[in-house]
């Protein structure tokens, strides 16, 4: 079978793994990829390495398209770079220390076949500790194996938090899509993946697959825990605020205000201060949003709409 084979009316895939000065973890998803049921291209961004990166990459010949950073661009630069290289119609993002189930590019491959206005393709995934023991799975988002969202209804749907794309090993987009967008933010030192999501969906559709396709390794300690609460307020600030200006006329007149919005953010937050037990940090975050009958609304209802996977009147359309 010709390494780039496909069945009729399926796009090209190409599979952009980001690597940095983990050898051992990069075979693993290297070996996921080049393992796929349905064969594709592999591009592997080395991030300026210092290891024996670079020689593992060249020993694999054609099997793969290598491509090295001279200077370390960081993770968004890397991202960028790779879906430069590829030549795929759509793009499955691949961190070096996740991988794939085999059947995860056929299987979406199948699902946006059935959605063509689609640009963006999001699966199940489990969570796995540094041993590959699995800990969790991210739950069904809706309803059947595969459904599709229509564009105008995305982003109101991202600012409930009830579109959940997750991080982008579950993640697939369309290269025009990922280009005309204009990449990932180099000026973002996290929520880069959201931010592009956000960015992508506003050129088509969105397919969410409810199978496990693709392992996620969990670290103690991981970058996002290491991040000052306000920080990490300030970023989720930002994200709403990007989702706000993308929102379809559709939805405006029971969209929340951004006063309100950012009001819920500070209470949310204070709730996660509270369960790490950073009480003084807890109280800066409560202030003024502690007062406002309508954050807490918002709260609780973004709560009810977590647990119950949907919320009218987003369209989620059964394909499969």
């Amino acid at each position: 079978m010709s390494p780039f084979f496909r069945p009729m009316n399926s796009s090209k895939f190409t599979i952009v793994i980001t690597t940095y000065n983990r050898l051992p973890l990069l075979k693993r998803a290297v070996a996921s990829a080049l393992a796929q049921t349905m064969p594709c291209e592999v591009v592997v961004v080395d991030n300026a390495s210092t290891d024996d990166t670079q020689a593992y990459a060249e020993s694999l010949g054609e099997q793969i398209v290598y491509h090295r950073n001279v200077v370390n661009s960081n993770h968004s630069g890397a991202v960028n770079a790779g879906v430069e290289a590829a030549s795929g119609d759509w793009i499955k993002l691949v961190d070096d220390d996740d991988y794939l189930a085999p059947s995860c590019i056929e299987a979406m491959s199948e699902a946006i076949a059935l959605r063509p206005e689609a640009v963006i393709c999001s699966c199940q995934a489990a969570q796995v500790d540094t041993e590959g023991q699995e800990l969790s799975r991210t739950p069904p988002t809706g309803p059947g194996r595969v459904f599709y969202i229509p564009q105008a209804d995305i982003h109101y749907g991202m600012l409930l938090e009830v579109v959940p794309f997750g991080t982008p090993i579950q993640v697939a987009v369309r290269r025009d899509a990922f280009l005309n967008s204009g990449g990932w933010d180099l000026s973002m030192t996290s929520c880069d993946d959201i931010d592009s999501w956000i960015r992508v969906a506003q050129h088509g559709d969105a397919v969410f697959i409810n199978e496990c396709l693709a392992y996620r390794t969990v670290w103690p300690g991981g970058y996002d825990q290491k991040i000052a609460l306000q920080q990490r307020l300030a970023t989720n600030i930002l994200i709403k605020e990007r989702i706000c200006d993308r929102i379809s006329p559709k939805h405006r007149d029971h969209t929340p205000n951004l006063s309100t919005i950012r009001q819920y953010l500070h209470l949310h937050w204070m709730l996660v201060a509270l369960k790490q037990k950073q009480l003084p940090a807890a109280l800066q975050l409560a202030f003024p949003a502690v007062f406002s009958p309508q954050a807490w609304q918002l709260l609780q209802q973004a709560v009810r709409f977590r647990k119950q996977q949907a919320a009218a009147p987003i369209e989620k359309q059964v394909l499969a």
